[in-house]
Parts: C-alpha cells; structure tokens; sequence
C-alpha cells in the first residue's frame, strides 16, 4: 500500500463520511483530499492516545519536523509533505494548525465565541482552503470566505456531537461566555447533568452554528466554479442540527445522528447541486 491509499484507507475507516465527500473530486485530485484528511485525524486523535499533555506536545512537535522533512517513512506525513510540494501549499497554514491543535491537549475551556472562531480559523477553515488550492487552484482566492464561515460551522457541529456521547471530552470546547450567560456549571455538564441552562446554552450555539452555514452557503453560492469535494460535508449539518433542536431536552447520547443510508443520500443530492 503506497502513503495515499494508506490515507485514503485511514479515512475511509476513521470518516466515512468525508471519505465519501472525496470521492467526489476528480481522480487526478482526489489523493491530495485524502492527505490533508488523514493528517487531520492523526492529529485529531492525539489527546486520546497520551496519558498527558507533555506527551501530545512531544507528538505535535513531531508533525512540525516531518513536515520540515523528517517525516521518518511515516505513510501520512509523506502524502501530506508531497501536496504540499505538488500544491504549493504554505508550510505556515499548517504550522499555525498545529499550533492550534495544542489547544485540544489540555482542559483549559475556551474562553469565548471569538476565541472558537480563531481556533475553528486555524483547523476545519484552513483545511478547506488547502483542499480548494489542492483541487480548484483558480478558485482558491475567492472561496476564502466560504471556506472561513465552513470551517467555522464544522467545528460547533463537531462539538455537538461529540458532545453528545463524551460531555466530558467536548465541555471545554463551550465557549466560556455562553456557558456563563446561561449559568452552566462545567463540572455538572462534564458528568452528563442536564438543566434549563444547559438546554438553553446548546440551543444557541446551534443557533450560531447555523448562522455560520447560512453564510458559507452563501458565499459558497456566488463561486463561478464551485469545489464541490471540499464543501459537500455541509450538507449533513442542518438535517442533523434539526434533530438536535428536537431532542434539545435529552442532549446526551446518540439518538440525534442520522442514519448511514440517509448520510450518504444527502452528500450524493448535495453534489449533484454543486
């Protein structure tokens, strides 16, 4: 197996959904999608693999030196520092997201919406505008906003569900003026406590993930060639969103997630839009 079907099969396992999303790119493309994807869950999952932060510290100083060159025979590291070549993607994007990653390795909550913002910048956002510069060079400049409000609304989303089966993982992600402006107690919360405020809380924070899909969604709309590969997994926000908003009363456990088969319909209508 060469370092991108290793990627490939890396997402194919860990993200079915967005491997699906992928196989929408063009073939001559696709690969560089499935680089930047498996370096996204590699380092996604390095505060579940260490027994402290130290160690995930050590882990992303790693990524910074493969990337530099020293990726070691490391399958995914070798995919993503040949697209980046390829591609011409800037080596500081991707320093910058590892900078950021070290968020994820401590308990410290995010202190507000602004601060979620930046973050989501530094991660989902600028990952989609690698992919656009991998898959629609041309079109890379002008999908920036998209790409920013995209980025944005993935994350809250992706909070939302994993908050949704480990409260205690996803809490410090909440930002820290919401939890206060509804009176969230984060130790309560990190149990599985559900009250008034935490229902109110969440019900926002949808809210305003909404508000970053509406205006992806319509930057997205005014792109005269759309990469439809890079933003096809919005299509799975709002549907899922509005399960959530109709269980807001029981916050916990899995009963908001779609079905597979209805996951993989809404991505394959979505890109016969694009």
């Amino acid at each position: 197996m060469d370092d991108y079907a290793h990627c490939a099969d890396l997402v194919r396992r860990r993200d079915r959904d967005r491997y699906l999303c992928d196989l929408f790119a063009p073939q001559t493309v696709r690969r560089h999608l499935f680089a930047l994807h498996a370096f996204d869950i590699e380092t996604g999952r390095i505060r579940d693999s260490v027994s402290e932060p130290q160690l995930g510290e050590i882990r992303l100083q790693w990524w910074r030196d493969a990337l530099n060159g020293e990726a070691g025979g490391h399958p995914v590291a070798a995919a993503l520092t040949a697209t980046m070549a390829e591609c011409r993607l800037p080596a500081d994007a991707f320093s910058a997201f590892l900078e950021a990653r070290a968020f994820d390795l401590y308990d410290d909550p995010m202190p507000d919406q602004a601060t979620l913002e930046g973050y989501s910048g530094q991660t989902s956002s600028m990952l989609l505008q690698m992919a656009v510069m991998a898959v629609a060079p041309a079109t890379a400049a002008e999908a920036a906003t998209a790409c920013g409000h995209a980025g944005v609304a993935l994350t809250m989303f992706r909070v939302l569900k994993r908050l949704t089966v480990a409260p205690a993982a996803a809490q410090a992600f909440l930002p820290g003026d919401l939890i206060d402006r509804h009176g969230v107690d984060r130790g309560a919360l990190a149990k599985g406590d559900i009250t008034p405020g935490l229902v109110a809380a969440l019900a926002e924070f949808r809210r305003a993930a909404r508000d970053h899909l509406a205006l992806a969604e319509a930057a997205a709309g005014r792109l005269a060639n759309r990469p439809r590969a890079v933003l096809l997994p919005l299509a799975l926000l709002r549907p899922t969103l509005d399960r959530m908003d109709r269980l807001q009363n029981k916050p916990f456990g899995t009963g908001a997630e779609l079905a597979p088969w209805r996951r993989q319909w809404l991505i394959w209508k979505a890109a016969r839009r694009f």
